[in-house]
């Protein structure tokens, strides 16, 4: 394995779209959503672990995760979790994690990677994954794998590459926002748009080039401290200057103004168990519904998506198309039509009964 293949593993997000089981405290990338006996983030590192060396696999997420990480990712060190004391959006937090593992490795190449989505096919996935590091190893560029739609999804980003490239890895042409539905099956009628997975790979050296020339404020506030990076000084110097940086994501801040972008269309099935229903969607059904660590009889009841803690008996009868998730002093009985407005649901929660809640 390539000693200069790192990681930065995305694992600091709330997932508000999976309440009541995600939660500020404890959020979806710790749970063993599917009930496969694996979290998410611990599917997602194992997986890492199979082209990039443990120890460089870099954790990006919020100061009150540390110990989660550490409880879920047996062998890891703290020198691998790097803590946001901020929400900041991904550009800052990726180029704090850059400049530190510049700092230790400058011949690095990297994947940033979400820590909460699944895939399926891991040895396609590495697979990938390994053609994208020899390319980046090679060339100066930014690279992400798109993945191949199956239907005019508004929910995703796409990536649209050159039609006419013959090579495997394609020049991309522009990122678009997530479009409405006839835009999405223009997308898909022309064949040359993929789903953005937000899934990048590029060498250190790269990435930090496009921060200078397209973030120069952003990298000139972050450089400051790279004498005392991976130092004990660290800490305090984040603590002082993080929260000062622009709140912008990767996206807006990098790839939509850098120009040697590729793309490489994955061979593995993705879901980015983005909510509920994408869940529903992922999972086995079971009497027609999709069902984690219940027991469930459904009478005239299907298209249902059930959660409770382990082995509790649910019985529904003429309930179609919901969201049934039981825990702890929570129940939501939500329709998945409208999963989109669990975020609204979960403010009016918090109102009402407090924060605790969420």
């Amino acid at each position: 394995m390539n000693k200069n293949n790192y990681a930065i593993l995305m694992a600091g997000g709330v997932g508000s779209r999976f309440w009541p089981v995600s939660t500020s405290n404890f959020p979806k990338q710790f749970h063993d959503m599917l009930g496969t006996g694996e979290t998410l983030i611990q599917r997602t590192f194992n997986r890492l672990c199979k082209s990039v060396p443990k120890e460089n696999i870099f954790i990006l997420t919020n100061e009150r995760y540390n110990n989660l990480v550490l409880e879920q990712l047996s062998g890891i060190s703290q020198r691998q979790i790097v803590l946001e004391p901020a929400m900041r959006n991904t550009a800052p937090c990726i180029l704090y994690a850059s400049l530190k593992i510049y700092k230790e490795n400058p011949e690095a190449v990297m994947i940033v990677a979400p820590s909460d989505h699944w895939i399926e096919d891991e040895e396609a996935f590495n697979k990938n994954l390994q053609a994208s590091f020899d390319f980046c190893r090679n060339h100066p560029v930014l690279m992400t794998l798109g993945i191949q739609p199956t239907f005019p999804n508004t929910g995703y980003g796409y990536v649209e590459y050159d039609a006419g490239s013959t090579e495997s890895i394609k020049k991309v042409n522009s990122f678009r926002e997530k479009p409405d539905y006839e835009t999405a099956k223009q997308f898909l009628a022309k064949g040359n748009f993929l789903w953005n997975a937000g899934i990048f790979i590029w060498s250190v050296s790269t990435i930090l080039d496009a921060f200078r020339t397209h973030q120069s404020a952003m990298y000139d506030h972050f450089q400051e401290g790279i004498t005392i990076y991976n130092t004990v000084q660290e800490e305090s110097f984040i603590k002082e200057n993080y929260s000062k940086a622009e709140n912008i994501s990767i996206d807006y801040a990098i790839l939509e103004n850098a120009k040697s972008i590729y793309v490489l269309p994955a061979d593995f099935d993705w879901n980015d168990l983005g909510t509920w229903g994408s869940l529903y969607e992922k999972l086995e059904k079971q009497q027609g519904n999709a069902v984690v660590n219940a027991r469930v009889i459904a009478e005239e009841a299907s298209g249902n998506m059930i959660r409770t803690s382990k082995d509790k008996i649910v019985v529904i009868d003429g309930i179609n198309d919901y969201i049934i998730v039981d825990k702890d002093d929570i129940l939501l009985l939500y329709p998945k039509t409208k999963e989109q407005d669990i975020k609204k649901i979960l403010q009016k929660v918090k109102d009402t009964y407090g924060d605790q809640y969420a």
